[in-house]
């Protein structure tokens, strides 16, 4: 069974640069398209940034294009987002994600990630 563990959240003040981890473990990771959502209170869960399996492809949201880095280390099994220029409304419970469909496009719909960590809190004071 894949489980994924979130790390490298924290607080920041507004420009500032924080990059979060997540590590799986039960599961093939280069068979996955991975991804990072976030959860701000009150709010719903949305789309941050996804990689593809073979890390040909990426895709951000709007909110974070040019001031987020998504990427994968296959051996160590460990996806990164590297968060510069921080916002508060960046301000969010960062969760990692696996979609198992293989050789699919990204997608920004979190109802084909199977799998989903624990997530981990990142704050951003102005």
């Amino acid at each position: 069974q894949v489980q994924l563990v979130e790390s490298g959240g924290g607080l920041a003040q507004a420009g500032d640069s924080l990059r979060l981890s997540c590590v799986m473990s039960g599961g093939t990771f280069t068979n996955y398209n991975m991804g990072w959502f976030r959860q701000a209170p009150g709010k719903e869960r949305e789309f941050v940034a996804a990689i593809r399996s073979d890390s040909g492809s990426t895709l951000y949201a709007d909110s974070v294009t040019g001031r987020f880095t998504i990427s994968r280390d296959d051996p160590k099994k460990t996806m990164h987002l590297e968060m510069n220029t921080l916002k508060p409304e960046d301000t969010a419970v960062y969760y990692c994600a696996a979609d198992r469909r293989l050789n699919q496009r990204l997608t920004i719909n979190q109802y084909y990630y199977d799998s989903w960590g624990r997530g981990t809190q990142v704050t951003v004071s102005s």
